[in-house]
């Protein structure tokens, strides 16, 4: 029986490192594209910095990963916040000295930081039951709710900080956070995986393992929750100031009370306080339930509606370019991508064995995180370079999730024909 003890304080210390560690995330989303608008010759490529971090984080999966797997979690969780902490220093001098080839490259090595940071889900299953492993990656998820939160407005806090160049302060706050909140891992109680003995099982390689069906759907759902999320998120920002949301003036009282007295644009508080806000809100707060809910209702049929909740995303933002628009699209995405995202990853969790476990979520998360990346890369060419308008563009970027939501809804389709036809057998 394993002890969920154990579990549940693991669960606590990656809940506060979401939370702390997490809040980089939305800071530097919500930055990132308007940074790289600001350096970038050619508008087309001002999302290149996330796609970057993307980059990062996909081609660092793998052998962070390994490194997890040889010396425990602790080390690549060490590994990921100096990576964040290097690369937020190396954007943070990028912009002072306007060379959008050194934001580049500082935004490749937070990277580090986001494939680390995807392991927090694995971490929390690795001492949990069976009974307690849904709950637990759910539970470390809703930790980006406090993320929602404190990012947004430590990047409206320090966006014209430190210096007059903006954003630079925001991308120093980032360095901070990665050196503070990394005491966290002081105190996880994960043990590491013990050296394999030259009779231990070996596991299935990655091929046979990328082949077995409830994997593969596994992965593939992942890969389209994660990818879809980004291509609408990283262009929203451009989106709500390329179609006027700027000079919008009945932002809700809580929002305007938030980011009341700072110093950043309308426009920015808008985006920040409003849409981003929202939307990475919807991302977390189901993660109270989700797990409950895959206990309940079977983890297919909730992948499922995460996958049906973000093609309603798509429709809702086909339909106007209003606040309300963003607003309600963006908060659809964000629950449809927890809903498809948490799924997914137990979906995996339960379907390879521990020796298996390094190998297999390094090439999860190279997968996913390498839709991700084109997802990324798309979004800014999609937004800026598509029909001539904001609102061209905009449609563009919802319409590109069409093909995407058919092949996740097929691929769970057809596993749970596949998978009834065999019990019936």
């Amino acid at each position: 029986m394993i002890d969920d003890i154990r579990a549940k304080r693991n669960v606590k210390v990656l809940v506060a490192a979401q939370a702390i560690l997490g809040s980089q995330m939305p800071m530097i989303f919500l930055v990132g594209g308007l940074a790289g608008g600001s350096l970038a010759s050619n508008i087309c490529f001002a999302t290149l910095p996330i796609s970057m971090i993307v980059l990062g984080s996909m081609i660092s999966a793998t052998p962070v990963s390994a490194i997890m797997q040889k010396y425990g979690r602790r080390a690549g969780f060490f590994l990921g916040a100096a990576g964040g902490a290097a690369g937020a220093l190396i954007a943070a001098y990028g912009l002072l000295i306007s060379s959008f080839p050194i934001f580049l490259a500082g935004s490749f090595l937070t990277g580090i930081y986001m494939s680390a940071q995807g392991f927090y889900r694995f971490a929390a299953a690795d001492t949990a039951s069976d009974e307690y492993r849904a709950k637990a990656i759910s539970y470390v998820m809703a930790g980006g709710l406090a993320a929602a939160v404190i990012g947004p407005q430590l990047a409206s806090a320090t966006s014209l900080s430190l210096s007059a160049v903006p954003f630079v302060g925001t991308y120093v706050a980032v360095a901070v956070l990665n050196i503070v909140g990394s005491v966290l891992f002081f105190f996880i109680d994960i043990p590491k995986p013990p050296a394999p003995a030259v009779d231990a099982p070996k596991g299935r390689t990655r091929m046979e393992l990328i082949r077995t069906p409830r994997i593969a759907v596994a992965v593939i759902c992942a890969m389209v929750s994660y990818a879809l999320m980004n291509l609408v998120m990283t262009s929203t920002p451009l989106a709500v100031v390329g179609c006027g949301i700027a000079g919008y003036t009945s932002v809700p009282p809580f929002f305007a009370d938030m980011f009341a007295g700072s110093e950043t644009s309308a426009m920015f508080k808008v985006i920040a306080g409003f849409v981003v806000t929202g939307h990475v809100l919807a991302m977390f707060a189901p993660s109270f339930f989700t797990g409950h809910l895959i206990n309940k209702f079977g983890v297919e049929r909730i992948v499922g509606s995460g996958i049906a909740i973000l093609g309603l995303a798509g429709v809702v933002a086909l339909m106007g370019v209003e606040l309300e628009n963003f607003f309600i699209a963006l908060i659809l995405l964000g629950i449809g991508w927890n809903f498809g995202f948490i799924g997914a990853t137990t979906m995996l969790a339960g379907a390879h064995a521990p020796e298996e476990r390094g190998r297999m979520q390094g090439l999860n998360d190279l997968l996913v995180f390498g839709g991700v990346t084109v997802a990324s890369l798309a979004s800014g060419g999609l937004m800026n370079c598509s029909g001539g308008t904001a609102e061209a563009g905009w449609a563009a970027v919802n319409y590109a999730m069409i093909p995407f939501l058919i092949l996740a809804g097929g691929s769970l389709i057809w596993l749970s024909l596949r998978e009834r036809r065999n019990q019936i057998a």
